[in-house]
């Protein structure tokens, strides 16, 4: 189960708004999982299912992945370049998985990132017998990322720069 996937979704949400009244280009991403086992983001299952805070409007990209990075198979890149876009500000489910994949990527293909904190959430993990809480699984995770592969900030503290 997600931590505090409500508040993340409405932060992810307003995001989006703001991108929406500053006209800048948005591309949703969504994973549909194309594994023999799999037992969640299933072809035409609710899973996969944008969120009612971060629904594509008219007009606006969506990008279909089966991996977690977001560039693997798709024409992400291209399509940003295309746009001459040069950075990114990421959001969305899951930061220890798609979140952390596709934000590393971005930023090894060039772009210069911006991570809104509270406009993503994760679970809890297990490994060694031992089970990592979800808040300290996204703590970590953005940790990693910060200063490294992107700027991470809480919605509050982001600005178009």
């Amino acid at each position: 189960e997600l931590h505090e996937v409500q508040a993340a979704a409405e932060r992810a949400g307003e995001l989006l708004q703001r991108f929406r009244t500053a006209r800048l280009p948005i591309v949703h991403v969504r994973h549909i999982s194309v594994e023999p086992d799999a037992s969640f983001f299933l072809p035409n299952s609710e899973g996969i299912e944008f969120d009612v805070h971060v629904r594509p409007e008219s007009g606006e990209r969506i990008i279909t992945k089966h991996t977690p990075n977001a560039f693997v198979g798709t024409d992400l890149n291209e399509h940003l370049r295309t746009l001459g876009v040069d950075s990114l500000v990421v959001g969305g489910m899951m930061t220890h998985m798609c979140v952390d994949s596709t934000t590393r990527a971005a930023s090894d293909a060039g772009f210069d990132c911006v991570l809104i904190s509270d406009a993503c959430a994760t679970c809890a993990q297990s490994f060694s017998g031992s089970t990592i809480d979800a808040q300290s699984v996204h703590t970590a995770f953005l940790a990693a990322i910060d200063g490294t592969f992107a700027r991470v900030t809480p919605l509050e503290e982001f600005a178009f720069e």
